[in-house]
């Protein structure tokens, strides 16, 4: 009947293992991975703040400072801060002849900028002037008017004139966001 159990019929095993081990597959080329996120270089040490010029002051003179400086609001004249990182924020607008370490651009310089390290403008920032420094660097999307000098590694930018053609490597720069 359907409901019976019929018996199965018994196959005889071949002696020898029933696991046969396979090779390792061959190791192949590792590929490192490429770190797309953006890096955000903050040029001031963890432990120290910078001065801070917010939003609603508004300067016009000669300023120098022995420390780094953030400028959120509105400044007119000549900034010195030749061992020190100067930070232009998002809102800042400068109208100024600009001698620092560091400088990094979120907001609108107006002026001629000399770097002894490194020039930044970055996404939202503009600059109507020309740039003096070892190393400049401009994001995508940012704009700038003016040309670019780079300085070598022993040169000083204190003993070059903004003004100078002659020497070093110029570039006009005019890009459009």
């Amino acid at each position: 009947m359907l409901w019976e159990k019929k018996p199965q019929p018994v196959t005889p095993k071949k002696p020898g293992p029933e696991w046969v081990p396979q090779p390792p597959p061959a190791p192949q080329q590792e590929k490192p991975i490429m770190d797309t996120t953006t890096k955000v270089a903050n040029p001031m040490p963890a432990n120290a703040s910078p001065t801070v010029l917010g939003r609603s002051v508004v300067l016009r003179g000669e300023l120098s400072a022995s420390e780094d400086l953030l400028i959120e609001g509105e400044f007119e004249g000549t900034i010195n801060l030749q061992d020190h990182c100067l930070t232009i924020g998002a809102k800042g607008q400068v109208k100024a002849e600009i001698h620092a370490r560091h400088v990094v651009i979120h907001g609108s310089v107006n002026g001629n900028i000399t770097a002894r390290e490194k020039v930044e403008i970055r996404k939202t920032g503009q600059v109507l002037g020309d740039l003096v420094a070892m190393c400049v660097a401009i994001e995508d999307g940012a704009y700038l008017k003016g040309s670019i000098e780079t300085l070598r590694e022993g040169e000083g930018a204190a003993a070059r004139p903004m003004a100078s053609a002659a020497a070093g490597s110029k570039a006009a720069v005019s890009s459009n966001p």
